[in-house]
């Protein structure tokens, strides 16, 4: 039963990583997005992507209710 759980996450995350690698690669610049803090020193770099996670969180939010939404009708 976990194994199974693990596969679907896993393919989950190989899927997720497939349309990040599509959207950056059709130019939207997640990460680099006007509001996402980057600092950076002579030895380190703090990068936190505010903007991209709350354009994030909408979109899947927005995914996850048209599926449920799709599923109970």
């Amino acid at each position: 039963m976990v194994g199974k759980y693990i596969l679907i996450l896993g393919v989950f995350l190989a899927l997720f990583g497939a349309i990040v690698w599509l959207i950056e690669s059709l130019g939207l610049p997640l990460g680099r997005l006007p509001g996402d803090v980057r600092m950076r020193g002579e030895n380190w770099s703090l990068s936190f992507p505010v903007v991209t996670c709350i354009i994030i969180s909408v979109a899947l939010t927005v995914l996850v209710n048209l599926v449920l939404w799709y599923f109970r009708r």
